[in-house]
């Protein structure tokens, strides 16, 4: 074979193998739409499985636009972060049935104000669930907390009971909040409920009219000194009406030696102002004394509902700052 004839075979040859090579990579294309057979889908290797080569990175996306393929995150909600602390209220506890109900629905208002964070009911005695119960079960679940007191004042139970509470449970990271105390949006939730008893604006401003606020009372005296500022809170509130504390147990006044002495002050007209989270005992005793109209207790108030996520939210902050200090 002369030279030529040599080039133009091995030219030949070399065109044979890419014309296979070039049919056995057609072969594997499909139609635009076509969807892989089940055999097909087994034998394709899944792209998570470690040992294959990984897929060439991709360039990042610009800012506020997530890639291809996936979704954008959501922007997570102030306060319901998954590591959020799980909001505990702690009511007394009642043998009057509505009383727990009334709870509830109070901590349903708390969770429309914050979606996702984790709210729990506990009683410190007479309803279940128990406070120790509770913790039992936060500290099984490995679970921060913070301890919202439904109670006006630091009395006993804030100031003993809780962090007692607290103690028997050395491995659940929990705090106490402060009570709920005398505070705008307490008040805020006083007055309406006395409005909705049927106190009007002008009531505030007349010679006759006065308010007993009505509370379960405590030996503690900083509780008897909380009681009083809200009870002023609620006289600015009403137009400058004097407004008297008065007790259902432990201190004095009662509330009717309280209505004695508005009446002593030319002040006949008087209305019983309810500060208690539920119906109970000692909210009836105290509505049935009432020479005039008596408000409800405060239940699901939505006033009372942003003031208990303040509490909440006030304790997350000191623990923060103390945080802080401790790492200075």
């Amino acid at each position: 074979m002369t030279e030529p004839d040599s080039t133009f075979a091995n030219a030949a040859e070399l065109l044979g193998r890419i014309t296979e090579q070039l049919g056995t990579q057609l072969g594997h294309l499909r139609p635009y739409g076509h969807r892989p057979r089940k055999q097909e889908q087994e034998v394709t290797p899944p792209m998570n499985i470690t040992g294959r080569a990984a897929p060439a990175p991709t360039a990042p996306a610009p800012v506020g636009i997530a890639p291809v393929g996936i979704a954008p995150a959501r922007p997570a909600l102030a306060g319901t972060a998954p590591t959020a602390p799980t909001l505990v209220a702690v009511g007394h506890g009642s043998r009057d049935p509505r009383a727990r109900a009334t709870l509830n629905r109070l901590l349903d208002r708390v969770r429309e104000l914050r979606p996702g964070l984790d709210v729990r009911l506990a009683h410190i005695e007479l309803n279940t669930p128990l406070l120790d119960t509770t913790l039992a079960g936060l500290a099984a679940e490995g679970r921060d907390a913070v301890l919202v007191p439904l109670l006006f004042a630091p009395g006993h139970h804030v100031t003993h009971d809780l962090p007692a509470a607290l103690a028997a449970e050395p491995a659940l990271r929990a705090r106490v909040a402060e009570p709920l105390g005398a505070h705008p949006l307490l008040v805020e939730a006083l007055a309406d409920r006395l409005a909705r008893a049927g106190w009007d604006t002008e009531d505030g401003t007349s010679a006759g009219t006065g308010v007993v606020l009505a509370s379960a009372g405590s030996r503690d005296p900083r509780s008897g000194a909380e009681i009083r500022r809200i009870a002023a809170l609620l006289g600015e509130r009403l137009g400058g009406v004097p407004v008297v504390p008065a007790y259902t147990s432990a201190a004095a006044p009662t509330v009717p030696e309280a209505v004695r002495a508005l009446a002593a002050r030319g002040r006949h007209r008087v209305a019983v102002a309810s500060c208690f989270t539920a119906p109970g005992l000692f909210a009836t005793r105290a509505a049935a004394h009432a020479p005039w109209i008596a408000a409800a207790p405060l239940g699901a108030h939505p006033a009372l509902a942003r003031l208990v996520l303040h509490r909440y939210d006030g304790a997350l902050r000191a623990t923060t700052r103390e945080r802080e200090l401790a790492t200075v």
